[in-house]
C-alpha cells in the first residue's frame, strides 16, 4: 500500500519527479565520467611507461612523479656516466614534451631509436623507422583515430613530419619523433627529460638504483626502479588529482541535496492536507518520516541508474570520437557513486521528512 501511494505520489508531479530524477543522473554521470578519465588517463600513462621495456627510470631532481611535466633540465651527458656502471646494458635519453594541439593533449617522446629499441623493438604494423630527421613514428591508436597511414604528412608542435611508421601502441607515447629533433624544436639541444635503463640482469636492479644514486652529484636525482616508479602513478600520488576528485563529487552531491532538499520540501507544503489525513488515521510520526524517505531512495534509484546509462553512453561516444582519451568506469566508482547519490539524496530529504513529521494534524486538515 505504502509503495503504490509513493509512486502515485511521484506521479502526480511529473515534471518535478523527472528534474529531480536527473539531477541524480547529472551527479552519478559527473563523478563517474571525469573521475573515469582522471584515472583512465593515469593507468593509460602507466601501462605505457611499463611497456617501454626499461628497468630503472632517472628523472630530474624535485620532478613530478608524471614524466613530462618537468621539461628537460638534465644534460644528455649523464647518460654516459650511467652507461659506465657495471650492471647497465642499455641507457636511452628521451625528451618528452606535451602539446595540446587540436584539443587534445598529446606526450610527445624524442627518441634515439637505437637505445630506445634496445629496451624493447617496436612492432612495426607498417613502414619502418625513421629514415630522416622529418620523419615521425605514431602508434595504431593515433593513427586510427585520425585516419593516418605511411607516407602521410601530419602535424606536430606547427611543424609536418613524414609518417615513417605505424607502431604497436603500448611503449610511452602515441608520437615518436628523432631526440635531436624535438631536442631542436624544444630549443633544449643535448637536454632529456628522462633516462630509462635496462639492468645486465632484472635481478641487479636494486644494486643498480644503489650505483646510480652513488654518482657524485646524482643523490638528489630522482632513480626509481619501474616496478617502485610505477607504484606511484595512483591519484594519491599525483599532485593534486586527489584534491580534484574530491572537489568534483562535493561539487557533485551539493547539486544532487540541493535538488532533492527543493524538491522534498515543496511535496511536503503541498501535501500538507494528506499528511494530516494519514495522522488522523493513526499514521505516526516514524511512518511518515518513512514514507518521504522511500520517496527520495526511489528517485534516487531511477536518478542513479539513468546516470549510469548516460555515463556508459557517453563514454562509447568519447571512445568513438577521441580514441585516444581513455575512460574508465570501474565496479569500485559504481559502487561509490551509488552510495553517494544515495546518501546525498536521503540527507536532502531529512529536514522536509522531519517538518513533515511535526504537523499537527488538526492544522493541517484544516489546511487549504
Amino acid at each position: 500500500m505504502m509503495n503504490k501511494m509513493i509512486v502515485a505520489n511521484l506521479a502526480h508531479r511529473p515534471v518535478r519527479s523527472a528534474i529531480s530524477i536527473l539531477a541524480i543522473a547529472l551527479e552519478v554521470a559527473l563523478i563517474l565520467l571525469i573521475v573515469g578519465l582522471s584515472i583512465g588517463m593515469l593507468n593509460d600513462s602507466r601501462s605505457r611507461q611499463a611497456g617501454i621495456g626499461a628497468d630503472v627510470i632517472v628523472l630530474p631532481p624535485s620532478s613530478s612523479n608524471i614524466v613530462g611535466v618537468t621539461g628537460a633540465p638534465m644534460p644528455v651527458k649523464i647518460g654516459e656516466l650511467i652507461q659506465k656502471l657495471p650492471h647497465v646494458s642499455v641507457v636511452s635519453p628521451v625528451l618528452i614534451q606535451i602539446s595540446a594541439g587540436g584539443g587534445r593533449v598529446q606526450n610527445i617522446f624524442g627518441i634515439d631509436i637505437g637505445t630506445f629499441e634496445a629496451l624493447h623493438p617496436f612492432t612495426y604494423l607498417s613502414g619502418g623507422p625513421f629514415q630522416h630527421p622529418d620523419d615521425v613514428l605514431v602508434d595504431d591508436v593515433y593513427a586510427s583515430g585520425n585516419h593516418v597511414k605511411v607516407a602521410d604528412e601530419i602535424g606536430v608542435l606547427n611543424q609536418h613530419f613524414r609518417v615513417a611508421g605505424i607502431v604497436a601502441h603500448g611503449q610511452g607515447a602515441r608520437i615518436f619523433l628523432p631526440l635531436a629533433k624535438l631536442q631542436d624544436l624544444n630549443g633544449a639541444p643535448g637536454r632529456a627529460s628522462a633516462f630509462y635503463i635496462k639492468a645486465d640482469n632484472p635481478a641487479h636492479t636494486a644494486d643498480l638504483v644503489a650505483e646510480i644514486k652513488a654518482i657524485p652529484h646524482m643523490e638528489s636525482y630522482g632513480v626509481h626502479s619501474m616496478r617502485e616508479y610505477l607504484s606511484m602513478l595512483t591519484p594519491d600520488n599525483v599532485p593534486m588529482l586527489s584534491t580534484f576528485i574530491r572537489i568534483v563529487i562535493g561539487i557533485s552531491v551539493t547539486i544532487g541535496f540541493i535538488v532533492i532538499f527543493q524538491a522534498m520540501y515543496a511535496a511536503v507544503m503541498e501535501r500538507t492536507r494528506e499528511i494530516g489525513i494519514l495522522k488522523s488515521l493513526g499514521a505516526s510520526k516514524l511512518y511518515i518520516i518513512n514514507t518521504i524517505l522511500r520517496e527520495t531512495a526511489l528517485l534516487a534509484i531511477l536518478g542513479i541508474l539513468l546516470g549510469m546509462a548516460i555515463s556508459f553512453t557517453a563514454k562509447a561516444g568519447m571512445h568513438e570520437r577521441l580514441p585516444t582519451l581513455p575512460v574508465e568506469i570501474t565496479s569500485r566508482w559504481l559502487l561509490r557513486a551509488t552510495i553517494i547519490a544515495i546518501v546525498g539524496a536521503i540527507a536532502g530529504a531529512i529536514y522536509p521528512a522531519f517538518k513533515a513529521a511535526q504537523k499537527d494534524p488538526i492544522d493541517a486538515l484544516a489546511y487549504e
